[in-house]
């Protein structure tokens, strides 16, 4: 019998031990090494998260397909840590300006407003590196439908946007239909791109999503 608790605990384990592995200097270098300081603001921006939600909907969706957990593994945390980027941003003073997340001081107020800026930054990045990576999907093709579908769900007319317009909100009432809207960007876009990146990895490139 299928135990959900069990599955979005396993998924959350899953998820904190890659975040652990994957979130340092070693893994984060490019040209140049990564700032110790940054490192450490990502690592309190990213681990000891919630439920870890949005990497459990694309373990589900892409065992759908007969994909395995760990396959997922990759994909969820990019998702993840996307996410992430999005809390640190929103905790910032010029946006909803929060001083506590998840029992801890929010990355501004552990360190300074401008690293969490940069938080923020290194942890989008850090997701599309995490899908362009062979360890994703053999394929490229897919890692490429991966990206586009992320990009999607997180940018201008996803979450981003969403984020905008709540912000416009707090400067003239927005009527019912506008909040519905600003919902589905705010937080469904990105809850939807979630489930369609399980089905791609499942290499379901056929199916003609709507968008």
């Amino acid at each position: 019998m299928y135990d959900f608790n069990a599955d979005i605990a396993d998924c959350a384990r899953s998820i904190e031990v890659a975040l652990d592995q994957y979130v340092t200097a070693e893994r984060l270098a490019g040209p140049g090494v990564a700032s110790d300081r940054l490192v450490a603001a990502m690592r309190h921006g990213s681990l000891n998260g919630g439920k870890r939600l949005r990497p459990l909907l694309v373990r589900q969706a892409a065992a759908v397909f007969g994909v395995r957990p760990e396959q997922a593994l990759m994909a969820g945390m990019a998702v993840e840590v996307l996410h992430c980027y999005s809390l640190v941003h929103d905790d910032l003073p010029a946006m909803d300006d929060d001083d506590m997340r998840r029992g801890r001081p929010t990355v501004h107020k552990a360190y300074d407003d401008a690293t969490a800026i940069l938080v923020g930054d290194g942890l989008q990045t850090l997701a599309f590196m995490l899908l362009a990576h062979p360890d994703c999907h053999p394929d490229p093709a897919v890692r490429i439908a991966l990206v586009a579908e992320l990009a999607s769900g997180s940018g201008a007319g996803g979450m981003v946007g969403g984020q905008m317009r709540d912000i416009e909100g707090e400067r003239s009432a927005l009527e019912a239909e506008d909040i519905s809207q600003m919902q589905a960007m705010k937080t469904g876009a990105l809850i939807r791109a979630s489930v369609r990146m399980g089905a791609l990895l499942g290499e379901q490139t056929r199916v003609h999503f709507r968008r």
